[in-house]
């Protein structure tokens, strides 16, 4: 780490200290390479972060509506869809419901839709619900 510049060395004649190019450049690429390695690491929690905060339509509220249906009316056979309006711009839903057995068990299944520039996104869930009306032994004297 002498350095021979003219010019540069004390009146005792001793050389004047310097950094080589060499150390320069080997102290900059640690520090380039370090400085990279947290933006990259920035850059993933924001991307994580982001997508946490993507409100997606919540399909339980399709099957507590089923439920509500069935305390006021008997649960028939058929397809019903719709859209989530303001709530969740984008998205469609429909719910289709069948009979599976004869004493009563239908299975609903709901679909959740939402088409995005050319990417179509579909949820789909199902679950198994019992109409005590249907079946005869479910029925009070």
């Amino acid at each position: 780490m002498k350095c021979a510049v003219p010019g540069w060395a004390s009146r005792a004649g001793n050389f004047a200290r310097a950094f080589t190019l060499l150390e320069v450049m080997v102290a900059l690429m640690i520090f380039f390479m370090a400085i990279f390695a947290i933006l990259g690491t920035v850059t993933r929690s924001l991307g994580a972060a982001r997508s946490l905060q993507q409100k997606f339509p919540d399909i339980d509220a399709l099957g507590a509506e089923v439920i509500m249906t069935m305390k006021t009316n008997k649960l028939e056979e058929g397809s019903v869809d719709g859209d989530f309006g303001d709530l969740y711009p984008g998205y469609n839903w429909r719910r289709d419901i069948n009979l599976k057995a004869t004493n009563g068990l239908f299975q609903v299944d709901f679909i959740i839709q939402s088409s995005r520039g050319r990417q179509r996104v579909e949820w789909t869930n199902s679950i198994l619900v019992w109409d005590t009306r249907w079946s005869s032994f479910g029925r009070r004297p």
